[in-house]
């Protein structure tokens, strides 16, 4: 029974495509009562109950098999917030760190407010996708993020959670992280010095200025080439003040 409803989750996911014009015998049942497409997502659910796929559904969660798991999860985003959301936040917790990674993605696709504080908890996990994914989850919640919290990136292990770090700043215009990106400027992987030098300009352009002449220096050859770039095409602009006293 277990594996029946594992097809309708592949079926309503769009997970698994059936070859040519074989189909599973429950399905095929369905057409010949109806007519209907058993490709389509309503002809699923006029065969089964939705309550009774989500009983499933809820079972799978539990399942030894992390891909069954994963299939549950991906199954719930489709479907009522009041229903998934609590299952997914128990899923935060499975562990296995892929899913947690759905889970998570899952639950960042409702967005709702709610999951705020699940996110703050998830950038604690040792798993990095699963921090990434936190971080970039309370970014787009849109609610105000405390800097002290960032703050605990910048000693992060993974060189890809920083880097993410540095380019949400710069996606999202947040104020007050001048010093945060100073600091991840400095970073010793090559990627996150280039990010943080791009959200440094691009939030604070006069300032940047003489963090771009130290880049010019930089161990990277790409860094030292974006930075003379970038100096010359700021050199190359005409000054504010420059505009003002023309326009008098």
């Amino acid at each position: 029974m277990g594996d029946r409803f594992r097809l309708v989750y592949l079926k309503s996911t769009d997970l698994e495509k059936p070859k040519g014009d074989e189909l599973p015998s429950f399905y095929a049942q369905g057409e010949t009562s109806r007519n209907a497409s058993p490709s389509n997502a309503f002809s699923i659910q006029e065969t089964f109950s939705t309550q009774t796929i989500m009983k499933q559904a809820n079972a799978d969660l539990e399942h030894p098999d992390p891909k069954v798991r994963i299939l549950a999860i991906r199954y719930l985003e489709n479907s009522d917030a009041s229903i998934a959301l609590p299952l997914l936040q128990e899923v935060l917790f499975d562990k296995d760190p892929e899913v947690r990674i759905q889970a998570l993605s899952s639950l960042i696709k409702f967005r709702n407010l709610n999951i705020f504080p699940l996110l703050k908890k998830s950038l604690k996990d040792k798993e990095p996708g699963v921090r990434l994914l936190a971080l970039r989850g309370m970014f787009q919640t849109g609610e105000k993020i405390d800097l002290n919290i960032l703050l605990q990136f910048l000693s992060d292990e993974s060189p890809w959670v920083r880097r993410k770090l540095a380019t949400l700043l710069g996606w999202n215009q947040t104020e007050g992280v001048f010093p945060i990106l100073m600091e991840l400027c400095k970073d010793t992987d090559g990627g996150v010095r280039r990010a943080a030098l791009v959200s440094l300009t691009t939030l604070y352009p006069g300032e940047s200025e003489n963090r771009l002449v130290e880049a010019m220096t930089d161990s990277d050859p790409d860094i030292r080439k974006w930075a003379r770039e970038t100096l010359e095409r700021m050199a190359a602009r005409p000054k504010t003040g420059s505009k003002a006293s023309l326009s008098h």
